[in-house]
């Protein structure tokens, strides 16, 4: 097998001229980003490292509640990550998104381990995690889409929406095309990157494996797997994180809040 070249710290600062490309056009075209990029790659070398040094004891757990922990941890910061960036657009709807998010990935991700890869344990954190973070990682961008999509449509068209209720539809039924719209604008990347993938890029869980010396034929459908179960998770997500934070919108009396 042939051994992963290393990258050392004079590669890693080289590489940061990508960042120092990216805020000075910021800078220079008054994109008021600069700030976001710089603070954006401080994160991921501190966030990256340190999951880098939890994962070598992480998969030496031999405990599915601890497993189960570590992951139900990473939708939590998901959840949250979803929320911040739909926060002032509608209601409070940290509750539905991470009941969503957690009902929804643990379900595809248990279904991906257990039964396509038949990983034993199916809880074994080498493959749980891994395939578990791509999950999370991949949908919680559906579920923000989904949600931004839901409440600029439901500001946009609310007199729509109050002229649907006064005329005796219920909130589903004067919400059906927003409902459709927002799942939609989730589902989309997914789909959008099964059309590209193998043909106009290679994606990471394929490449990292290429990259260690794996025969590229199991890459491959070790990739076809994870671009199904994506739009699996993104579609199940994005429906009901829709669903439950429509509800959210209006109150007892089907009045739009």
């Amino acid at each position: 097998m042939v051994g992963v070249a290393d990258i050392g710290p004079v590669q890693l600062a080289l590489a940061v001229g990508f960042v120092l490309l990216a805020g000075g056009v910021s800078l220079a075209l008054g994109l008021g980003l600069a700030r976001d990029v710089f603070w954006g790659t401080a994160r991921t070398f501190a966030q990256l490292f340190l999951m880098g040094y939890l994962l070598v004891y992480i998969f030496r757990l031999d405990a599915p509640l601890l497993v189960l922990a570590v992951f139900g941890a990473m939708i939590f910061f998901a959840a949250r990550i979803v929320v911040g960036r739909v926060k002032g657009k509608g209601p409070k709807v940290f509750g539905p998104v991470l009941g969503s998010m957690l009902l929804s990935y643990m379900v595809v991700t248990y279904l991906v381990t257990a039964v396509v890869v038949e990983a034993e344990p199916w809880w074994q954190p080498r493959y749980f995690i891994p395939l578990g973070g791509m999950v999370v990682g991949n949908s919680m961008n559906a579920t923000a889409l989904a949600l931004e999509r839901l409440f600029g449509e439901v500001a946009r068209r609310r007199n729509e929406i109050e002229a649907w209720l006064g005329l005796g539809a219920t909130p589903a039924e004067a919400t059906a095309e927003i409902f459709a719209a927002s799942v939609r604008a989730g589902m989309i990347p997914s789909i959008n990157s099964m059309m590209g993938v193998g043909v106009v890029f290679l994606p990471g869980m394929m490449t990292g494996q290429i990259l260690a010396g794996a025969d590229p034929l199991v890459s491959i459908k070790y990739q076809i797997v994870v671009m199904l179960m994506l739009v699996g998770s993104t579609t199940i997500s994005s429906v009901l994180g829709v669903y439950l934070a429509r509800r959210r919108l209006f109150n007892a009396a089907d009045q739009l809040i």
